[in-house]
């Protein structure tokens, strides 16, 4: 017989909750709760799944609009419609966290429950995406969680047959002990066959369905809501494992029985399994749920009813199925040699009633459990953090200016944050499913074709969390324009939006006034590109014992391209093309990959942004598209107008052009060249098509600059700087492999 702890106020503090919290639960009670309702209560009532900290401000950002049919917080994922009766269901989510005590796993089950919250919708995935952090490759822990963290990532998506088409890897000292791990995936459905998280139907019968389980992930919840210190090696046991060829089958098999009209609802068994899944589709349908845990399939012997319920192990689905079709819903999950019991059944008194070897283990109402019902909300105190007070007073006419123009930019080209992240994705599969139009390298983002239509996808995922440190509301709308900017660039028009906001502790005033302003920007882009939040996740607590990580709200963006003949990636494609830099450079280097690189220094006020400016920009890019008369185009980001157009020269390896280029030269020559100013982009024209395009652009609002042609095999620059396009190649597409590979060796 397992004894259960007695609850008392200590033992809810070890658990996470406030005094506070456990006074509250006991007065929503009326009584103190049992062990096995502590439980449940601390990972429903966590950071991770209640949002407490979040959720006010969450509710500023743009949940409706544009073509917007599921938003946030509504549903597993957000969907998003892209006409002829289909759907996109996309999401973004951290494992952080796990990932940093235990890489590959950590980063495979990471996947694999965002992949799990695509196809509860009825979506088949399509597309997988990451946005990784880590410290800098000259330290070997670093260089072992950046292995283990790819190779998760690769193993579990190639296993599972879903392509990884693009994503973005940062290097920086704040994220050394604790590494940023956000995953996304994109599904396509049609919208008869959406399905939602929901339980209602007195006597619906509740299944859980896929892998048995077992005490991997237990309180992984918490795990998450807390920050890293050097007690978290011994939250190893906390981090799940992941089967990729189980959850194919789920896949198949779930879609199946969605497609048969089987279901009244289906939610993935993520964050605090059991738990999060009875709790959150009770409360959604406004029913009750009475479940018997001696049904659930084990794989180890002794398990209590508490770990049952805490237990995140992965490849797990609830389903609550419609009366008289359990029958067939039993032989669909066999056919795929999975697990498929009746729990439970649905209940119209709003209470989860949990039993376990004929005892009643828990009875809570459903709705005190879950984000906007008892819950908990706060609103933390914000103070603007000190450290701005000077970086805003930085005065860059003190940089000493380089004595060499080409060792300046071979440094910054070289760096891990401007280099190819080739090392990366080519231990990715991005071509399996045969959809992949764009995949990684040639283009600002991803291009997915939606098969026997004539349309596509383009995907990205977006943020410098420099920026974000140096002026949080800025920083964070510049995420969302360059996201968009880069969706554009490949000639699709921004659709929406999925987050996953990457902070410190929100306990800590400077943390919640910079997540607060954040959100803002986030939210005051979006209104502008009417780009609605279809949902995401916010991760708390990036500390280690030395610092809390940049603030980092990661934007994945989505975008429609209406005709695949308009697809258009960065290099350049033909010698004799005119070369076109569109928009107006202000000199701007406030936290630039300059700044860093070559001085050592992230501070100063970070370029501006002008939401119409770039909004315009968007719009006359799209005009030329459509109207054929660019054949590459590339934003200027981190590296600025230099690093653009030599990205521009060596993007397509097995086609290498030049460029000879006069960029004006304003105040400074590495002011100019470095510079990070936004709304800027560099586009190539064929002669034939000079006037009009210059026609076209001239009408807009748009500023636009002749700068130079391509050709030849070199990049040069005001006839001053001569730079062999193999050469820049060569360390363009090897720099992170020899950092890699020499560790490995060495």
């Amino acid at each position: 017989m397992i004894i259960e702890n007695e609850v008392t106020l200590e033992l809810a503090k070890e658990h996470g909750l406030t005094e506070e919290e456990f006074n509250r639960i006991c007065e929503r009670l009326g009584r103190t709760p049992n062990f096995t309702e502590l439980g449940i209560f601390s990972v429903m009532w966590s950071e991770h799944c209640s949002y407490k900290n979040s959720i006010a401000q969450i509710k500023t950002l743009p949940r409706s609009g544009g073509r917007l049919l599921v938003g946030a917080g509504e549903e597993n994922a957000g969907l998003v419609d892209i006409g002829d009766g289909q759907a996109i269901a996309f999401k973004i989510e951290s494992h952080n966290h796990p990932s940093a005590v235990e890489p590959y796993q950590g980063a495979a089950t990471g996947v694999g429950g965002i992949l799990r919250d695509i196809f509860t919708m009825g979506a088949r995935p399509i597309a997988s995406l990451n946005s990784l952090r880590f410290g800098t490759l000259d330290d070997a822990r670093t260089r072992y969680l950046f292995e283990g963290v790819v190779r998760g990532i690769g193993d579990y998506g190639n296993s599972f047959g879903v392509p990884t088409v693009a994503g973005e890897v940062y290097f920086d000292e704040c994220y050394k002990g604790n590494p940023l791990v956000n995953a996304m995936a994109i599904g396509i459905v049609d919208t008869a066959n959406v399905v939602s998280a929901v339980a209602k139907g007195e006597g619906n019968p509740v299944m859980i369905v896929g892998s048995s389980t077992g005490r991997d992930g237990i309180h992984g919840a918490t795990f998450a809501s807390e920050e890293i210190s050097e007690k978290s090696e011994s939250k190893r046991p906390s981090v799940q494992v992941g089967d990729p060829f189980t959850e194919k089958l789920l896949l198949e098999a779930t879609l199946e029985i969605i497609k048969e009209r089987l279901v009244i609802g289906i939610q993935d068994m993520g964050a605090a399994g059991i738990s999060c899944s009875t709790s959150e589709m009770s409360a959604k349908g406004n029913s009750g749920m009475k479940i018997d845990l001696t049904k659930v399939p084990l794989r180890e012997r002794g398990m209590s009813a508490y770990e049952i319920m805490l237990s995140e192990s992965q490849e797990r689905m609830l389903v609550v199925g419609k009366k008289g079709k359990e029958k067939r819903i039993k032989e669909i999950f066999e056919k795929w040699d999975l697990n498929c019991e009746i729990i439970g059944e649905v209940t119209n008194d709003g209470i989860l009633h949990v039993e376990y070897e004929q005892e009643i283990k828990a009875a809570i109402p459903s709705h005190q459990l879950v984000l906007g019902g008892g819950a908990p909300v706060y609103i933390r105190e914000t103070k603007e953090p000190e450290y701005l007070s000077q970086t805003r007073k930085f005065n860059f006419k003190t940089l000493p200016e380089p004595e060499s123009i080409p060792e300046c930019f071979i440094k910054v080209f070289s760096s891990p944050n401007i280099a190819s992240k080739r090392w990366v994705y080519e231990q990715y599969d991005s071509m399996v499913m045969t959809n992949t139009i764009v995949g990684p390298g040639p283009a600002d983002a991803a291009v997915i074709y939606i098969k026997d239509t004539n349309k596509a996808i383009s995907a990205k995922t977006d943020c410098n969390g420099r920026y974000v440190y140096l002026n949080p509301k800025m920083g964070a709308m510049i995420a969302v324009a360059e996201s968009a900017r880069n969706v554009v660039c490949t000639g699709a028009k921004p659709l929406a939006i999925t987050n996953c906001l990457n902070f410190g502790n929100p306990y800590k005033p400077e943390i919640y006034w910079t997540f607060k302003k954040a959100v803002e920007g986030i939210g005051d882009a979006c209104r502008a590109f009417n780009t609605p939040v279809t949902g995401g996740n916010v991760s708390f607590y990036n500390e280690s014992p030395d610092a809390a990580v940049y603030p980092t709200p990661v934007i994945g963006m989505v975008g429609l391209i209406e005709d695949i003949r308009n697809v258009t990636t960065a290099p350049f494609k033909d010698e004799g093309d005119l070369i076109y830099e569109l928009g107006y450079d202000y000199e701007e280097i406030g936290g630039s990959e300059y700044l860093k690189v070559i001085h050592n220094l992230v501070t100063g006020e970070i370029p501006k942004l002008d939401l119409q400016t770039e909004k315009d920009l968007h719009q006359v890019l799209l005009d030329l598209i459509n109207l054929r008369l660019i054949k590459s185009a590339h934003d200027i980001s981190e590296g600025g107008i230099i690093t653009a157009i030599a990205e521009c020269c060596i993007m397509q390896p097995e086609k290498l052009i030049g460029a000879k280029v006069n960029i004006p030269i304003k105040s400074r020559e590495d002011f100019t060249l470095f510079s990070e100013s936004q709304s800027r982009v560099i586009v190539s024209v064929s002669p034939e098509n000079r006037e009009k395009f210059e026609e076209a652009v001239s009408g807009s609002f748009t500023p636009f600059n002749f700068i130079g042609t391509t050709g030849g095999k070199s990049f040069i620059i005001n006839d001053q700087y001569d730079f062999s396009v193999e050469h820049l190649a060569e360390i363009y597409f090897t720099s992170i492999e020899k950092k890699m590979n020499y560790a490995q060796g060495g």
